[in-house]
């Protein structure tokens, strides 16, 4: 089963995709994750990324569907996959389902975790007070900017896989357990 959460920053994608990962042993794939790891092992495609990032560039969409396709093709991968933060832009939809069409792969679903912008902000407060700020982006004002990121590039993927008839949206803001309830029911074919 291949899934995409898809959320703004803080709606909780993370956290229920590593329970995936342990109760289903879906992998995870965040494309962030999977750029450092191509550098580090210096791979063709990892060399390519990290001159492009040494300039200060974006890494292109043909850049971050190259190394997907190339951690597609790892025997573990065949449990399922969770991706997790991408595809980012309508473009990016459309390369992934073409990259899948051509492994002979499916997107099962796209699962949304609804959640109101002004109670992510109260929640990544609460975290940074709790936590004594260590994440960098624990802030009002990194976490608007992601925010208007989200919903001016990342939203319109919504429509897309809407029309697609593959989104599901849950209730983001319910408690976690419940979230993952919610999902499960999605995963084993429930109704959201």
């Amino acid at each position: 089963m291949n899934i995409i959460l898809l959320g703004p920053p803080g709606a909780g994608k993370g956290t229920q995709a590593e329970r995936l990962v342990v109760e289903r042993g879906m992998v995870q794939l965040s494309t962030g994750d999977m750029l450092r790891a191509a550098v580090v092992a210096q791979s063709d495609i990892g060399k390519r990324a990290e001159a492009i990032m040494d300039r200060g560039d974006l890494v292109s969409d043909e850049v971050v569907i190259e190394i997907i396709s190339d951690r597609l093709d790892q025997p573990d991968a065949k449990a399922g996959v969770i991706l997790d933060g991408f595809p980012r832009t309508v473009a990016q939809a459309d390369a992934l389902d073409q990259l899948l069409s051509d492994k002979g792969m499916s997107l099962d679903a796209v699962i949304q975790l609804d959640v109101d912008d002004e109670a992510l902000v109260g929640r990544i407060l609460k975290r940074a007070a709790e936590t004594g700020g260590t994440r960098a982006d624990d802030n009002e004002e990194t976490l608007r900017k992601r925010l208007d990121v989200y919903h001016e590039q990342t939203a319109p993927i919504i429509p897309y896989y809407r029309g697609r008839g593959a989104l599901k949206s849950i209730d983001g803001m319910a408690d976690m357990d419940a979230v993952s309830s919610e999902i499960s029911a999605i995963l084993d074919g429930g109704a959201a």
